[in-house]
């Protein structure tokens, strides 16, 4: 459908926000929401958008929608304006970035899909509506200084490497599908015990709290707004951060610094650091932690394998692509560790 879709090379849109000067809001939000006719609303809602400038990725589903997204600064008053014209918008909390340089999206892209997160669960066997209870900062400090609390990150492994809460059992799972029966076996004993939840905005809690206490949990908490509401509650408040490291972002930032450890090492050298990044080289893009000093080394590449090939002309990279296998063919999501006897592979 015409102006529905953006149509611009991608690397040129980059580019383009790379050199610009504006000053734009990043956030995200999201709203657990039965919607009719999802196409008709992603539709609508893509040309309210664009036409005040708006970036970023969206999810929209029959339950709902799952938003990143960044916005000129001039029009942050009539994008707020824009969803309040939305019933199940209206009001809605923007969890607005913790640290922001505006290059967070580059392009608006709005997509169709069966559920907002992919959990796998089946939404007819249990009511998704009764969650956990959310937790403020102030509360969640106090809650998870007792004994009996047990303190579950509900992200991805590579998220949590960079950064979690104090005492956190973190599941080494690459998707969220993944952790739902994973983080339930392992408590299947705790089920009395005080369980608090958390993720980077509160989406993926929010469905977790309403399946574990359609298992049997009894007492099922989850962090309001996830780790970036939690940050900036303690900032605003002067609380105790107990928070250790960087909230790990799905954009072009790879993370929001929340305290200034570095728990993360790169994953070439082993030096501390907590920057992840994508292989420059396309036909391997695998995500993985690099330091400043390999990322010259290497090329910003993942190997000396992927530095080489990134240096052969346009047209013989696109002859071997589908010959050769990379790190990024090989390894799930940031599974990717170096070891120097094999960058050379």
């Amino acid at each position: 459908m015409k102006n529905l879709y953006n149509k611009v090379n991608g690397e040129e849109l980059k580019q383009k926000m790379l050199a610009s000067t504006e000053k734009r809001v990043t956030l995200s939000f999201y709203q657990y929401h039965q919607i009719g006719n999802p196409q008709l609303f992603r539709d609508h809602f893509y040309l309210k958008l664009s036409q005040i400038g708006v970036l970023g990725r969206i999810y929209v589903a029959k339950e709902g929608i799952n938003a990143q997204i960044s916005i000129p600064e001039q029009n942050f008053e009539a994008f707020k304006t824009l969803m309040d014209s939305i019933e199940f918008l209206k009001d809605i909390r923007l969890n607005i970035a913790i640290e922001d340089d505006g290059k967070s999206f580059f392009k608006l892209k709005i997509k169709v899909k069966d559920k907002i997160v992919a959990d796998g669960l089946d939404d007819a066997s249990f009511d998704p509506s009764k969650r956990g209870k959310h937790l403020k900062a102030a509360d969640y400090n106090k809650l998870a200084d007792q004994e009996d609390t047990i303190i579950v990150d509900m992200r991805n492994h590579y998220e949590s490497e960079v950064g979690y809460f104090e005492g956190a059992i973190r599941p080494d799972v690459e998707t969220f599908r993944e952790a739902l029966p994973l983080v339930e076996k392992m408590l299947e004993e705790e089920k009395d015990k005080h369980i608090i939840m958390y993720c980077t905005g509160g989406i993926r809690c929010e469905k977790a709290s309403a399946y574990y206490l359609h298992k049997g949990f009894k007492n099922v908490y989850m962090v309001d707004g996830g780790i970036i509401e939690y940050a900036r509650e303690v900032n605003q408040q002067n609380l105790e951060n107990k928070y250790i490291g960087k909230n790990f972002v799905f954009d072009e930032r790879m993370g929001e610094r929340i305290s200034e450890d570095i728990i993360a090492k790169c994953h070439q050298c082993g030096t501390a650091c907590d920057t992840h990044v994508n292989c420059l080289n396309d036909a391997c893009h695998i995500l993985f932690i690099q330091c400043e000093s390999c990322a010259t080394q290497y090329n910003k590449c993942c190997s000396t394998k992927c530095s080489d090939f990134n240096k052969l002309p346009e047209e013989e990279r696109a002859i071997l692509k589908g010959t050769m296998q990379f790190n990024g063919t090989k390894f799930g999501k940031g599974r990717y560790k170096a070891h120097r006897k094999d960058q050379e592979l």
